[in-house]
């Protein structure tokens, strides 16, 4: 059984993870499989809309933990998918409306963040996880959707959101049952193919481009911080996860690390 399963109706083409026994978590194979359906997706000419989903009662739990352990490496590094993702490297041009089934945790998250239009059933979880299991929290995030402050600090700390709060803050654009969840995702592709065609790639384009940015400096503040302590505790984060117990942080090498962090002025202007 293929972990991600496509289906055509006319020039939409609906692309869903089938891993439901591991909540749909991004392994090799499933970013395999999602490369090879996102490549088909962009390169037929004959279609012009994806809706993106999940199987089970997750749209995708994010990193997968075991692989990761396996490997002794965080995230998805170390074994290279066969192929890019059009998708998730930024250069698919088509519209991808996302249809959240149910928890969207981590690199789930950040995937549903990545598309142009969301609808998502009443009750699903959704959660930037990387306070949780790197150095520095998802600071990117809130900004990026155009939160306010201190909801985006929420997000960037780990704390959950629902459906239904996302909802509040427009970054959803649909709420709806279980039953209406795919119905409505197609009907929001049928609008845009009503549309001349010009205007949907221009508009879809023009869209994207106004997204909020990170500035450079900042930019660079993160990646001092993603390296800002005890690298030993991001892969205890994740075996604390997969044995279902308390973590056993170490912080920083050195206590004085502790009150020394990387600055703005330290680092400004560096690429």
């Amino acid at each position: 059984m293929s972990v991600v399963e496509t289906e055509r109706q006319g020039q939409i083409m609906t692309i869903r993870l089938n891993r439901p026994e591991r909540m749909n978590a991004m392994g090799y194979e499933l970013r395999t499989e999602m490369a090879t359906a996102f490549t088909v997706f962009r390169d037929d000419p004959e279609l012009e809309v994806a809706v993106f989903t999940g199987t089970g009662r997750a749209f995708c739990a994010g990193e997968d933990m075991k692989e990761s352990l396996e490997r002794g490496t965080p995230g998805s590094g170390g074994r290279p998918v066969l192929a890019s993702n059009p998708f998730t490297d930024g250069t698919l041009e088509k519209p991808v409306i996302a249809a959240v089934n149910g928890f969207a945790m981590g690199g789930g998250f950040i995937m549903v963040e990545r598309t142009d239009l969301r609808v998502a059933v009443r009750g699903a979880v959704f959660e930037i996880s990387e306070a949780k299991r790197w150095l520095l929290g998802g600071y990117n995030h809130g900004h990026f959707a155009g939160l306010p402050h201190p909801i985006a600090t929420e997000m960037a700390l780990g704390f959950r959101f629902t459906a239904e709060r996302l909802y509040e803050v427009g970054f959803i654009n649909r709420l709806v049952d279980p039953d209406d969840l795919l119905p409505t995702a197609h009907k929001m592709a049928e609008h845009l193919l009503t549309l001349p065609p010009a205007s949907r790639v221009n508009t879809v384009n023009m869209m994207r481009q106004m997204r909020p940015q990170v500035a450079p400096d900042l930019e660079n503040l993160a990646a001092a911080l993603h390296e800002h302590g005890d690298q030993s505790d991001r892969m205890e984060s994740r075996a604390a996860f997969a044995e279902k117990r308390k973590p056993n942080y170490k912080g920083w090498l050195e206590p004085k690390d502790r009150f020394n962090p990387p600055t703005l002025e330290s680092v400004r202007g560096k690429k």
